[in-house]
């Protein structure tokens, strides 16, 4: 046997020992049950799930529309306290969880359709930077060289800038509105998902699964998406989860400065920045849209730490 089939035949023995060409499925099915072994794993998915629930079911949770005006269809006043008929509040008097807002619109239905607006934003972005920035990260890390360079020192320079003042500016330029605020988010957030992305083909491009595929001729095209980048997503998929989060979080502050959803959008940083005056004098209505807001973003950052713990076989050997 010549020593190039002895070279390859050790390759393919190494690579069938260690399952690196093999189905990928029982890889995410192992970190699926560690996930579901995790506290805060099982906690974020929990939390996550009921949001994805609300969302889904905000017309049967939600009493009113969520920019039904009140006045002169019931007998409520302005920036009304919160009234539970079963928390001792006159049953006489309609019944609003979170009270009342300044337009005179039920603010539980506002925070309970905001649960929509705010999914959305985040996964919206953050698919966007995910496409665009795994793209440019394993073209960058595979093929090197002039393109690598030209690559990274775009991501660099937007990198130079606080990703918040960037978006800001970006939204100031464009106009505000909720389209423009999630291009805005998705530029800013693109150049972490590139830099992991080429951190890891870098790393996954070495293995000897990889030297295995290109002698037997694969294409360079076909060896970065179907043998690399498919090995590489671990850190990328748990970037993207907590992501989520830090979006969410960016299209509240640029909606709460009036450059993001306009009202009247029921989006949660609209509805801080439209009462943001009233903290003293009607606190339910800051209150409850800021109460939304950290519960979505601990569930994303709680789910995330459960992926990366579940994912990393450092912390599973």
């Amino acid at each position: 046997m010549s020593t190039l089939g002895r070279a390859s035949a050790s390759v393919s023995e190494v690579i069938a020992e260690e399952g690196l060409l093999g189905d990928p499925v029982p890889l995410w099915k192992r970190a699926w049950g560690r996930l579901l072994r995790k506290r805060s794993g099982q906690v974020g998915l929990i939390m996550i799930t009921t949001l994805i629930l609300i969302a889904i079911f905000a017309p049967l949770i939600a009493p009113y529309g969520p920019e039904d005006v009140l006045i002169g269809v019931e007998d409520v006043s302005r920036r009304e306290a919160p009234c539970v008929h079963i928390l001792g509040c006159d049953s006489s008097r309609p019944q609003h969880l979170m009270g009342v807002d300044g337009n005179f619109r039920d603010a539980f239905s506002r925070v309970v359709y905001g649960t929509r607006v705010s999914l959305m934003i985040g996964l919206t972005t953050v698919t966007a930077a995910l496409f665009f920035g795994v793209l440019l990260g394993s073209i960058a890390g595979y093929f090197g060289g002039l393109l690598d360079n030209l690559i990274m020192r775009v991501m660099d320079v937007i990198l130079g800038f606080p990703s918040l003042l960037l978006a800001i500016a970006i939204v100031a330029v464009l106009g505000p509105g909720i389209q423009n605020a999630l291009l805005a988010i998705s530029i800013v957030t693109l150049p972490a998902y590139a830099r992991v992305t080429r951190a890891s083909v870098l790393s996954v491009k070495e293995l000897d699964f990889v030297a295995a595929t290109r002698v037997l001729g694969g294409s360079k095209w076909r060896i970065l998406f179907r043998r690399i980048l498919p090995n590489a997503l671990t850190p990328i998929v748990v970037l993207a989860t907590l992501g989520i989060a830090t979006a969410i979080l960016d299209a509240a502050g640029l909606s709460f400065l009036g450059l993001g959803a306009q009202p009247p959008t029921p989006e949660w940083g609209t509805m801080l920045g439209s009462e943001r005056n009233q903290i003293f004098s009607a606190p339910h209505l800051v209150f409850f849209p800021g109460i939304a807001i950290m519960i979505t973003v601990l569930g994303f950052n709680l789910l995330g730490d459960g992926l990366r713990d579940a994912l990393d076989p450092r912390l599973n050997s």
